[in-house]
């Protein structure tokens, strides 16, 4: 399926890009970032990383529809 990606501080930098368009087999999130991190080589684990679907935070399990917009957060720090 088809799925556009947004990308948050750390991974936006580790990935280059801030969206991109991705082919995948994925059916959750959890399992699309599983997918990218091997890619990718994200330096984070999957469970230190927030997913929202469509504009909506997720859990890792959701299921994915092709067209959706899957944007993976980072934790942040503030101050």
């Amino acid at each position: 399926m088809q799925l556009h990606l947004q990308y948050f501080a750390l991974l936006r930098e580790q990935r280059g890009l801030r969206t991109e368009t991705v082919e995948t087999a994925a059916e959750t999130p959890g399992q699309l970032y599983d997918e990218l991190k091997s890619r990718h080589a994200f330096s984070l684990p999957g469970d230190r990383v927030r997913a929202a679907i469509n504009g909506e935070f997720v859990s890792a399990d959701a299921k994915l529809k092709t067209g959706d917009t899957v944007v993976f957060i980072p934790p942040v720090a503030g101050g």
